[in-house]
């Protein structure tokens, strides 16, 4: 059988397949379905610095070829997930991803110093979060602030930074090469794209917030296309994500440029999902003869 097995900055992955954040919380409930171990990794749901009890309902709603969510980070902040969620985590024989979400570059900082000092594999930096102290306009849709929030936790943090891109931007390109420059171990992309759906009836948005973000099959053809575009843009490890559901999309996105995937929505609808891209990509490498799955990553034949 091929060598599974990949190595994300540093970190020794048993196979390419990640839960994505968000959609998994912190392995808990999946680990009744199946032994969490058997994941390359889990991308632990959003942290932020203190608790959030995020937006009112109706926050998620189903669209055709996806969803929309607008669940605003609910989560028990830093300090509870390190004491409660993490040590649990730990004990189940699969890399640990500590996403973390912030309104201030000072608050990512913070954050970061913390998980400096636990077992967290990688740090994952959701840089889709307003900045607050520049008129609410996310982190990530400028390649100075991309560089400044990265850089800032590069020096705080003894962990690999892996940054988390928002497709919602002019060129993904250039935002991945100003991450990279100012010190990322590693991107993964893409994060949801924002939408709206209305009520024609009340005609009012369906979301209380009236955008949410919109993931799942829908939005896999953009990710494999950004996928490729930052492969071709950066020498660091790049993690796709953004509508994988099954074996044949993670291969997909492999080829692109990806070392390793993310799998969020399909989970919802099958928890079995990343096990069964796990089975999938093996036997699609077997069949290849392939001794290694790595050898999969960035084979694409451009015309």
């Amino acid at each position: 059988m091929p060598d599974m097995s990949v190595n994300l900055c540093g970190v020794k992955l048993k196979n390419p397949v990640i839960a994505a954040s968000g959609t998994f919380g912190y392995g808990m409930e999946f680990n009744e379905f199946y032994p969490v171990s058997r994941l390359g990794g889990v991308a632990c749901k959003g942290t932020t610095l203190k608790e959030r009890q995020g937006n009112p309902p109706p926050r998620i709603v189903e669209t055709d070829g996806g969803i929309l969510n607008s669940v605003g980070l609910q989560n028990p902040g830093v300090d509870r997930f390190i004491s409660v969620y993490l040590p649990w985590l730990k004990k189940q024989g699969t890399a640990v991803i500590a996403n973390i979400a912030g309104n201030t570059v000072e608050e990512y900082c913070e954050m970061a110093e913390k998980l400096s000092g636990t077992d967290v594999d990688i740090i994952e930096l959701n840089i889709s979060c307003p900045n607050v102290k520049h008129g609410g306009v996310s982190f990530g849709t400028s390649c100075e602030s991309v560089a400044e929030v990265t850089s800032q936790v590069k020096l705080r943090s003894k962990k690999p930074v892996m940054v988390k891109l928002t497709p919602n931007v002019t060129s993904i390109g250039d935002i991945a090469k100003a991450a990279e420059d100012a010190g990322a171990d590693a991107l993964s992309l893409i994060n949801t794209i924002t939408g709206m759906r209305i009520d024609i009836k009340t005609r009012r948005p369906i979301l209380r917030n009236n955008t949410g973000g919109l993931s799942g099959p829908a939005v896999f053809p953009v990710a494999v296309r950004m996928v490729r575009e930052v492969y071709k843009r950066v020498n660091i490890p790049v993690v796709g994500m953004g509508g994988i559901s099954k074996w044949e999309d993670a291969a997909e996105m492999m080829i692109a440029g990806a070392c390793a995937v993310q799998v969020g929505t399909a989970n919802f609808h099958d928890p079995f999902a990343c096990v069964k891209i796990i089975e999938g990509l093996e036997e699609f490498a077997k069949s290849l003869g392939l001794s290694s799955i790595t050898e999969l990553t960035g084979t694409l034949k451009e015309w």
